[in-house]
């Protein structure tokens, strides 16, 4: 792939989604914040924007997923539906229960810390919880009704509502990732950490890269992409 440091970090994730891993290295948020310059991100965070351009241009890319930016909006809200969301619901009840074992054995020693994770833990879980019900019960059968009628049931700028207050849900959870990573100083587990203890820390971690997928998916591809679509069925 070739990157130029004028396109955007989103754009670039949208094009190739394998390059969204060397974004992770260097912590560089490519869904709720990805409308940046490569240029600025790298400025920002101290990179010569030259060789990130040349390390992403020359990353592997042995199995390169579907181009969303092309696929019909159905097929993009059945992956979405059938990865990011059942995933959601599978893990999020697993990451609870170990961290409850967690602290049950390490709360004398790292209880302040465990306790204000769980906290945050336990806000994203509801929100995310009834933000994918909002998704899969009002937006999405919208989008999907929309596509598969190439015609418009609703008032104008209907479909911009919902997708703004999901996208300020985005950010929301956005922020209780970054809050989660802070607190876990990154995902490294103390010295005195059991193997449930480095387990929960990994577990953690994947949901952060899923959940940052799954957000690009929807803020910089299918939102975008919905709302173009209805402002051309009005012309």
């Amino acid at each position: 792939m070739t990157v130029t440091a004028n396109e955007t970090v989103s754009e670039i994730v949208a094009a190739n989604p394998s390059s969204a891993r060397v974004f992770e290295k260097y912590g560089i948020d490519f869904c709720c914040g990805g409308n940046r310059p490569l240029a600025d991100v790298c400025s920002e965070k101290g990179l010569n924007v030259d060789e990130f351009s040349r390390e992403l241009s020359d990353m592997d890319e042995p199995a390169r997923e579907r181009d969303w930016r092309e696929a019909p909006l159905a097929e993009l809200i059945d992956h979405i539906g059938g990865r990011h969301h059942l995933y959601l619901r599978a893990e999020m009840p697993e990451i609870e229960r170990k961290l409850g074992k967690v602290i049950e054995a390490h709360g004398d020693r790292h209880g302040a810390m465990l306790s204000a994770l769980r906290q945050v833990f336990a806000a994203l879980t509801a929100e995310l919880s009834e933000h994918m019900m909002k998704e899969e019960h009002i937006l999405f059968p919208m989008i999907r009704r929309m596509e598969a009628t190439s015609s418009l049931a609703m008032p104008p700028g209907a479909i911009n509502h919902p997708i703004r207050v999901m996208e300020h849900e985005h950010a929301s959870a956005g922020q209780a990732l970054a809050e989660m990573r802070r607190l876990t100083g990154g995902y490294q587990p103390p010295q005195d950490a059991c193997n449930t203890f480095r387990v929960l820390y990994h577990q953690l971690e994947e949901l952060e890269r899923d959940l940052h997928t799954h957000i690009h998916l929807e803020n910089n591809i299918l939102f975008p992409r919905a709302a173009k679509l209805e402002t051309s069925l009005r012309a």
